[in-house]
């Protein structure tokens, strides 16, 4: 009986993995159509929606690796379209803002893109797409509520959100 569960958790994977790859391609063509890689338009989205944010914030928001922050930020300055400062409430804190530049590009292209990805989960009625996100949280939340392991037997991570 283990086994077969094994083997649907295992499928429940494999559908998952592919579906989002099926989905993330709609992403990746929409953001191509305007020179940007997935990671410059994921820091430009954040903050066009967020508004000013510090740097650990924008790599929270679109799990960014924190050695990669630097090297993305770094373009979208040289490009014009962000812009560094200290935050007035501790200058060791960089914020990323927005600067009209890059404002209006993201202002250009997100409606566009927003329909794109609305084309590409069009495979699930409305009703499915709300279950969908609710059960892909519970099944994010589950995840990282157990700490990663190389071997089987992952336990429960002291971490867990409650």
């Amino acid at each position: 009986m283990a086994r077969l569960r094994e083997d649907a958790d295992l499928r429940l994977w494999v559908v998952l993995a592919r579906a989002f790859d099926a989905v993330e391609r709609h992403a990746r063509a929409s953001i191509a159509r305007f020179g940007l890689g997935g990671t410059e338009f994921g820091v430009l989205e954040a903050l066009y929606h967020k508004g000013p944010l510090p740097v650990s914030e924008v790599r929270r928001s679109i799990l960014l690796e924190s050695g990669s922050t630097t090297y993305v930020v770094d373009k979208l300055v040289r490009r014009g379209l962000v812009r560094r400062a200290s935050s007035p409430a501790d200058r060791r804190v960089c914020v990323l803002a927005l600067t009209p530049q890059g404002r209006r590009l993201i202002a250009g292209i997100f409606p566009s893109h927003a329909a794109t990805m609305r084309r590409a989960v069009v495979g699930l009625a409305p009703r499915e797409r709300a279950q969908a996100r609710e059960l892909l949280k519970k099944l994010g939340k589950g995840a990282a509520a157990v700490t990663p392991s190389a071997s089987e037997g992952a336990r429960p991570s002291p971490h867990r959100e409650k």
